[in-house]
């Protein structure tokens, strides 16, 4: 039974890395994962910036489930998410100035991310404060690892750098890959090599 439970966790995690990836099988968040992913240190930050709103309002969500009318769960869920993400707003704004200016609205918009609400109405509603909160740090680390390599392989064929480290001595990379239509082509292949790799791997 014990063992059951751990492989019942291990699932949790490990689900939302692989499985029900948020980015690459289940195409949730395409507004954040197309516009921040110019650089991977972009996509890294607006990944653990949800990943800590979701992991949150997962564990909050569960907490008050059972007492939250039906009529009114949806809104009662999105000020729960509200509040965490103007949290998140105030901590950015103290300690990483810089990255909030550069993630600009998208952070607030954290609060309307459907995989934020997806999770708090799919999974957290329905089940305890633990399991939600390993839901949330899988579906978490699972669009947090897409945009960050979505991020980079944007980054080393738009600007010849990874991270910010630039290791083309200067040289101009494909715009393009900087620019949306980059964007959407990465976005596809990356798609297309991950479900090819889990349908032969399932």
């Amino acid at each position: 039974m014990k063992e059951d439970r751990t492989m019942s966790k291990f699932k949790l995690l490990t689900d939302g890395l692989v499985k029900n990836n948020p980015t690459f099988v289940l195409l949730l968040g395409m507004c954040p994962t197309l516009a921040t992913t110019t650089s991977a240190i972009n996509g890294l930050s607006m990944g653990l910036a949800t990943l800590f709103v979701l992991v949150l309002s997962n564990m909050a969500i569960s907490l008050i489930a059972p007492v939250v009318p039906d009529k009114v769960h949806i809104p009662v869920y999105i000020v729960v998410i509200a509040t965490f993400v103007t949290l998140l707003q105030f901590l950015m704004q103290a300690y990483t100035p810089a990255m909030y200016e550069t993630l600009g609205l998208f952070i607030p918009l954290i609060v309307v991310n459907c995989i934020v609400l997806g999770r708090a109405e799919a999974f957290a509603n329905k089940h305890g404060v633990g399991e939600s909160a390993l839901d949330g740090i899988g579906v978490g680390l699972g669009f947090t690892c897409s945009l960050t390599v979505l991020g980079l392989v944007r980054e080393i064929l738009g600007s010849g750098s990874a991270f910010g480290w630039s290791f083309t001595g200067g040289a101009d990379g494909m715009l393009a890959f900087v620019m949306a239509p980059g964007a959407f082509l990465c976005l596809g292949y990356l798609m297309v090599l991950f479900n090819k790799f889990l349908k032969k791997n399932s």
